[in-house]
């Protein structure tokens, strides 16, 4: 800080999260003076009950799957006797501490002031922070306060028998049967953890498929795989009533076809999305307002800066087409930071964006979807590869599905133009998608990709395989 003034600095950032603490690294490994306000822990959401701490539970979900695997396919006579809870929670918690020790180090190191309280906005530029005071921002200020789950009108989340995905893996113990309310990413991984975990599992969703926002292949085969690992998944339908017991819920759900169903689960999980936080932080003093959704619209998406100069919003305070993922929000506090630090930065390409749902089956998709496409007017050649055409996607046995849309400009049926979208579902596609989210990134086109070789054998070859059909040279066409 300033030698005279203590309170004075270069940048602002109010929120600890992914987006937060990216902005503040950057932007002093750039030079600038930042302080960072946060007030639970540094790493948000994302690190403390969101990605990290649901990964790590994933993974403990798809050891003991494959345990069973072993037993019922490969002949491994191995059983889970027990599960250690405590155990397993401990390992979780580790990772987290160790992650947020990381965290916590990195910004030691690079300068950043860190102040735990409340921050809110008092001008254009300046932050009054909990029992630390008032703090004034040379360059900017950054809005990073991240977002909480919705609730529906009328239920409330006790921690036991009615749980948010804030609060879902750090309820006591492993239900016997859940009721999960809502079919995106959140309540599918949720969903697959507790199936994983010896529940009886119910997964209701409002819209006709699951991942609505996903191409509807994706939704499609998702659904598959989940039912067919035991998880009853109702589409195209609604809560319309609960009533809560003294070991449980009750719920009434109305179906696509008007009929009414009651679902009795030791918990109901309500993950119907997430709503942005700007509680306390005084948008109005600094001449700002959230949208009726809540969200902070920034007024010009290149620089992430809102229609007061000097004041930037990164993470899920801002509305589509971010898309609220803790690595776009970590693109975006770079940009930020480097425009707060004078740099030429290139705006976030929000269609080169990956998506990943951590499920069992896993899906994963960057680009445009063959909906959007074709609303869109465009001339497009799709192809589907099944992950059981290739050798190893026989070997994993969960089926799954490689899907490509690319832009129709070729004469002879082949795909010339540019690949607009790719969406994977399956085993471990989670770590398949970076390839596609450069082709989608980079404007390529099938027979650029067509030329490169993929390792066999192994799940990967069913994109090439996908991507020599489009360019015309495929051997297994589909």
């Amino acid at each position: 800080m300033s030698e005279t003034d203590p309170n004075t600095t270069d940048v602002i950032v109010i929120g600890g999260g992914t987006g937060g603490y990216s902005t503040a690294l950057r932007a002093a490994s750039l030079g600038l003076r930042v302080v960072l306000a946060e007030r639970e822990l540094i790493g948000g959401t994302c690190l403390h009950r969101g990605c990290i701490p649901s990964k790590a539970m994933l993974h403990a979900a798809e050891l003991v799957d494959g345990i069973a695997e072993a037993r019922e396919r490969w002949g491994v006579k191995a059983t889970v006797d027990s599960l250690d809870w405590p155990a397993l929670v401990a390992t979780r918690d580790t990772i987290v501490a160790r992650n947020h020790q990381g965290v916590a180090g990195h910004l030691r190191t690079a300068g950043v002031r860190v102040l735990k309280g409340t921050a809110r906005l008092t001008g254009p530029r300046t932050v009054h922070v909990e029992d630390a005071g008032e703090f004034t921002a040379r360059r900017g200020i950054v809005l990073a306060t991240g977002s909480r789950p919705k609730m529906l009108p009328g239920l409330a989340a006790d921690g036991r028998r009615v749980v948010t995905s804030d609060d879902a893996l750090f309820a006591a113990g492993l239900p016997a049967s859940v009721l999960v309310l809502g079919g995106g990413a959140i309540g599918v991984e949720y969903a697959s953890f507790h199936r994983s975990m010896g529940a009886e599992v119910t997964l209701v969703e409002a819209a006709g498929r699951l991942l609505p926002m996903e191409d509807e292949d994706v939704g499609r085969h998702l659904a598959r795989g989940l039912k067919k690992r035991g998880i009853a998944v109702r589409t195209g339908s609604a809560l319309t009533g609960t009533e809560l017991l003294p070991d449980g819920v009750r719920a009434t759900v109305r179906t696509p076809k008007g009929e009414e169903l009651v679902i009795e689960a030791e918990r109901l999980l309500v993950a119907v999305g997430r709503a942005p936080v700007t509680d306390g932080l005084d948008l109005a003093a600094a001449g700002l307002a959230a949208d009726g959704r809540g969200f902070v619209a920034p007024a010009d998406w290149s620089r992430l800066e809102t229609a007061v100069p000097g004041i930037h919003v990164v993470g899920d305070l801002l509305p589509p087409p971010s898309p609220g993922l803790a690595h776009a929000s970590f693109a975006e506090g770079l940009l930020v930071a480097e425009t707060l630090a004078g740099l030429p930065s290139r705006a976030v390409d929000y269609a080169a964006v990956p998506r990943v749902t951590y499920s069992s089956p896993q899906t994963a998709s960057v680009g445009r979807t063959e909906a959007e496409a074709r609303a869109g007017g465009l001339d497009i050649k799709v192809n589907t590869m099944p992950l059981a055409a290739t050798a190893k996607g026989m070997v994993h046995g969960q089926g799954g599905m490689v899907k490509v849309i690319a832009a129709a400009d070729g004469a002879g049926g082949e795909a010339t133009g540019t690949v607009l979208g790719v969406h994977l579902v399956g085993p471990h596609v989670s770590e398949m998608i970076a390839e596609s989210q450069l082709i989608v990134g980079w404007d390529a086109e099938p027979a650029d990709v067509a030329q490169h070789i993929h390792a066999h054998p192994t799940l990967s070859e069913a994109v090439g395989e996908a991507f020599l059909t489009l360019a015309g040279r495929g051997l297994h066409q589909h």
